[in-house]
């Protein structure tokens, strides 16, 4: 009985719900990521480089905006997104940003830090990127 436990545990088929979404909502998603990673890249720059005491404006806003659209998009198409590794990262990724602007945390070494981990959970696999954690 406890292996089957165990089995069920480390099952990668525990994925999320799925939800369809309009085509257009989808190639919508991919234009908004873009638009994200071009702000989210302005935004590293000015933290590896010190070329300027904070992010710019227009893109802080940039990223902004296009974070919020693209997790209302990805919430239209997975619908338990805040329970899969993708939401959990994203959490962790806003209370690292938030520890590294009110000086909790080195802001320099925060920052890239939660470049690489957003990278890497978006950039896994969707049987690892969706699975659901509880």
């Amino acid at each position: 009985m406890a292996e089957v436990e165990k089995a069920e545990e480390f099952d990668l088929n525990r994925q999320g719900r799925i939800g369809d979404r309009p085509f257009w909502v989808m190639i919508f998603s991919i234009v908004i990521r873009a638009v994200h990673q071009v702000g989210a890249a302005v935004c590293l720059a000015s933290f590896l480089l010190d070329v300027m005491d904070c992010p710019p404006a227009l893109y802080l806003g940039i990223v902004t905006i296009s974070g919020v659209a693209l997790m209302v998009t990805e919430g239209m198409r997975h619908r338990q997104f805040y329970r899969e590794l993708s939401g959990l990262s994203t959490v962790v990724k806003l209370i690292l940003l938030g520890a590294a602007y009110h000086g909790f945390l080195p802001a320099t070494a925060t920052v890239l830090a939660m470049f690489l981990m957003a990278s890497i959970s978006s950039h896994m696999p969707k049987v690892f990127r969706h699975r659901l954690f509880y």
